[in-house]
């Protein structure tokens, strides 16, 4: 009986890691994102039946496709210990939910993030978004950095500019609003161009605060970004080639070692087994 069980097994497993299988599982994923956009148009009758139904399909191949995903998996608590397939099983299960009566919005929205299936489906993509929830920690000191100063500038813009504009500068909390603005370079020089009328050498706060936030910090942010990236590369690259990231060092480098070691030993042995 347990042999059976690991043969269903192990077809399972080899269906949900074809190609093929995991190509149509992209193609429905696109098909139901048309599908979510198709429904936002003014269409006719007969069209927004088709669309349904077609609706209907894709939500049952979805269940398909994650009861096969999980019977696949030899022990059912590593199933969810992955936190894609528990993301895919919350959009599957949301799916479900029916579309009338007062559901109606909240199963259309659901439908919507369908398509961040596409992110868990592809490596590529699982890749870049693990690299940014990684960056987050390191980004949030670079983003706490950034209120600090921005909390400055807009302190001492909310002292200086109130009297010229109070809808920009009226308090500390406005004012960081404008230098937002000012720092997406949203008709900054018009802010500035208001202030200098009054105070010539305002420009000064300006390229000032420009310097740090949009040159400074969003390069470290950048920066930061990249480097949890390139690590991540990596350790994809390693898995792929069987390798390992730990230690620093790539497990092929041990692997050569072992077999220059090895090979030391049988040219050894030979030279004891060689007559004399």
């Amino acid at each position: 009986m347990s042999s059976l069980v690991f043969k269903f097994q192990r077809r399972l497993k080899k269906v949900d890691n074809s190609k093929i299988f995991q190509g149509v599982v992209i193609g429905v994923i696109i098909l139901s994102a048309l599908l979510v956009g198709a429904k936002t148009h003014n269409l006719p009758p007969l069209a927004i039946q088709i669309l349904g139904i077609l609706d209907v399909a894709v939500t049952f191949f979805f269940v398909f496709e994650i009861v096969i995903r999980f019977m696949a998996t030899p022990k059912k608590k590593q199933f969810f210990k992955s936190g894609w397939n528990i993301f895919d099983t919350i959009i599957v299960i949301g799916s479900l939910i029916p579309a009338g009566g007062s559901g109606v919005l909240i199963a259309r929205l659901l439908r919507v993030f369908r398509v961040l299936r596409l992110v868990s489906m592809v490596p590529e993509l699982r890749l870049l978004i693990n690299a940014l929830i990684k960056a987050i920690p390191r980004m949030g000191y670079i983003a706490l950095l950034m209120f600090v100063i921005f909390y400055i500038y807009a302190a001492i813009g909310s002292i200086v500019f109130n009297e010229i504009n109070d809808v920009l500068w009226g308090d500390v909390s406005i004012s960081m609003l404008t230098l937002f603005r000012v720092a997406t370079f949203e008709d900054w020089t018009d802010v500035m161009y208001e202030t200098m009328a009054v105070y010539p050498i305002s420009w000064i706060y300006y390229l000032t605060f420009i310097f740090l936030t949009a040159f400074i910090f969003l390069n470290m942010m950048v920066g930061t970004i990249l480097e949890v990236m390139s690590q991540e590369h990596e350790n994809f690259r390693a898995q792929a080639h069987g390798e390992s990231a730990e230690g620093g060092e790539p497990a092929s480098r041990a692997q050569i070692d072992k077999l220059e070691k090895e090979l030391q030993e049988i040219k050894a042995l030979l030279k004891q087994q060689a007559p004399n």
